[in-house]
């Protein structure tokens, strides 16, 4: 009688973990193995599919252990070498090695608990080694020391170590503050060597607009001046040829009266008039007449001594 209750809480054992069995026969899921004892002994896996079994002889289906990869996440809390705390999130891909089942089935009682144990031994190893920064650019490395230690040692017990992905870095809340101000103040400060340079080219290209504006407004006037002196020669010479008797000096002088009232005519016509002292007579004209020919005798002189 006690050995059939023993079979019977085995039944309902087994159809919890999702294989059905009975006192002569048992069925094992595909992805799955299972584990044949005799007398308490184990003696064979159980590949998916129907199995038959001898309970007189006292054999049955010790327990069914799944071959999917299953995945398990670590958090880990450690500093690194510049004393900055964070936390690491690590997520561990393993398996149940079909050849090796019966060692992960009767080897560990918590396999989970096995896993984290190392990966916590590790990590806290290797990180309190590495700044910061340090460890952003290289997780990958620390996820590969913790998948050979994790191989070498998990293999033992029939679990294969299938992939270890560093998921998360996680610093404290000031150090993320912190590292976020350090960023935009040098975002900040690259920002105004571009607008300094971009304000330093602007003030070359004004500076050599001015340059340019000033040197042509310069060869503006003296082709201007030089024109009139032109033109005043031309008249005095069409004028002396004209009209005999009259000398260059005596032509010159009517030139100049007539440009002198052509002037107080223009400004008595202009719309914004100003109150303007201008002396009359025949002294001061004659004087304004010598300053102008003086003037446009040394720009013709100077003329001819650049040329």
């Amino acid at each position: 009688m006690i050995p059939y209750v023993a079979y019977q809480l085995r039944f309902y054992r087994l159809r919890k973990m999702g294989n059905t069995s009975c006192i002569f026969c048992a069925c094992v899921e595909q992805a799955s193995v299972g584990v044949v004892e005799r007398w308490g002994r184990f003696e064979k896996l159980a590949e998916p599919g129907l199995h038959l079994f001898n309970p007189f002889a006292g054999q049955w289906l010790a327990g069914v252990l799944s071959t999917r990869i299953s995945s398990l996440d670590v958090r880990i809390e450690t500093k690194t070498k510049d004393n900055v705390f964070v936390q690491l999130l690590c997520s561990i891909q393993y398996r149940v090695v079909n050849s090796h089942a019966d060692d992960a089935f009767y080897e560990l009682q918590n396999p989970k608990e096995q896993i984290q144990a190392y990966v916590f031994d590790v990590v806290r190893a290797l990180v309190p080694r590495m700044n910061l920064d340090d460890l952003f650019e290289q997780k990958g490395e620390v996820a590969k020391a913790v998948l050979e230690e994790l191989e070498k040692v998990m293999g033992e017990y029939g679990y294969s170590i299938e992939h270890i992905l560093m998921v998360d870095i996680i610093p404290d809340a000031a150090v993320r503050k912190a590292m976020n101000e350090i960023n935009a103040a040098q975002r900040l400060q690259l920002a105004s060597v571009y607008k300094g340079e971009a304000e330093k080219v602007l003030q070359v290209k004004r500076a050599e607009a001015e340059a340019e504006s000033k040197y042509l407004g310069g060869v503006g006037v003296a082709r201007q001046r030089q024109a009139i002196t032109d033109g005043l020669r031309e008249n005095i010479l069409n004028f002396s040829h004209k009209v005999e008797g009259t000398s260059a000096k005596e032509v010159m002088d009517l030139i100049m009266i007539t440009q002198y009232f052509d002037t107080i005519k223009d400004l008595g016509n202009s719309s914004n008039n100003t109150t303007v002292f201008i002396p009359h007579g025949p002294g001061h004209v004659r004087d304004i007449g010598e300053q102008i020919r003086n003037g446009l005798m040394e720009a013709t002189s100077a003329q001819v001594n650049v040329e």
